[in-house]
C-alpha cells in the first residue's frame, strides 16, 4: 500500500510541473549586437622635447664631478634665460669605466630636458648648447599637448558616438528590428604619456664647438577615440 501510494504521489508531480512549465515558459532571449566605431585625426604636433646630457671621464673621480656640474651650471643658466622653454634635470650618475689595455677611469654624467612650444627657439638652444656648453644631445621629439589632445578628443568623441549609433541602427535594420537600444558602452582615448628621446647618439658624435645646426619638424600626431557598446534590438517583426 505504500509503495502504491508513493508511486501515485510521484505522478501527481510530475503532472503539475509540467502544467506549470506550459503555464509559464522562459521569456525569449533579448538580441544584444556589439559593435565598434573609431574616429581619428591627424592633429599638429604643439610641443617639442629635447635631452641633453654632460659627461666627462677622468681618472679622479672628484674632477669630473666637478666637470660636468661646471658644464651642467652653465647650460641651465642659458636654458632658463630662453622664454618659453621648461628645464629640468635627472639622472645624475658615477662610475667606473674599465677598458682593456685602458687605464681605469670614472665617468659622470647628468642630464637636462627641455620642453618647450617655440620650435625655432627650441632648435636654436639646443644648437647652443651644443656648441658653447659641450652638451651631447641624446634625443629630440615632438607631440601633441594635453590640452590640445583633449580638445581633439572631444571632437572625435562625439563623432566616434555618431558614426556608432549609425552602425547600430544598420545592424537594426539587418536583423529586421524596428528599434533598438543603447546597452553597455566604453569610449576608449589614447593614453598620453610624456614622450621619451627617439635617438642616441655616442659621446664623440658632438665634439666642441662642431655641433651641427639642430634642423626641425614638428608634424602630426593622429589621435583616436573608439566606441564599443551593445546594441539591444527589439524583437524581429513578425514574417
Amino acid at each position: 500500500m505504500s509503495q502504491w501510494m508513493s508511486s501515485l504521489f510521484g505522478v501527481a508531480w510530475l503532472a503539475f510541473a509540467g502544467i506549470a512549465f506550459a503555464a509559464d515558459p522562459s521569456p525569449p532571449l533579448t538580441p544584444v549586437v556589439t559593435l565598434t566605431a573609431a574616429a581619428t585625426a591627424s592633429i599638429p604636433n604643439d610641443r617639442m622635447y629635447a635631452w641633453l646630457r654632460a659627461e666627462a671621464d677622468h681618472a679622479d673621480p672628484a674632477r669630473a664631478g666637478a666637470e660636468v656640474n661646471a658644464k651642467m651650471a652653465k647650460a641651465l643658466a642659458r636654458a632658463k634665460g630662453t622664454a618659453g622653454v621648461e628645464v629640468t634635470t635627472s639622472g645624475y650618475s658615477s662610475y667606473q669605466v674599465t677598458e682593456k689595455n685602458q687605464p681605469t677611469r670614472w665617468r659622470v654624467t647628468q642630464s637636462l630636458s627641455l620642453d618647450g612650444s617655440d620650435f625655432v627657439s627650441m632648435a636654436a638652444l639646443v644648437s647652443k648648447l651644443q656648441a658653447d656648453d659641450l652638451l651631447l644631445l641624446s634625443g629630440m621629439n615632438f607631440a601633441v599637448s594635453p590640452d590640445a589632445r583633449r580638445k581633439a578628443e572631444d571632437a572625435l568623441t562625439q563623432q566616434a558616438i555618431k558614426a556608432w549609433q549609425a552602425r547600430a541602427q544598420n545592424a537594426a535594420r539587418g536583423f529586421g528590428s524596428d528599434a533598438w537600444r543603447t546597452g553597455k558602452v566604453t569610449i576608449q582615448t589614447g593614453d598620453y604619456m610624456r614622450p621619451q628621446p627617439m635617438m642616441r647618439m655616442a659621446p664623440s658624435a658632438m665634439s666642441a664647438g662642431g655641433a651641427p645646426p639642430v634642423s626641425v619638424e614638428g608634424g602630426n600626431t593622429d589621435v583616436t577615440v573608439t566606441v564599443i557598446g551593445e546594441a539591444v534590438l527589439d524583437p524581429p517583426r513578425a514574417r
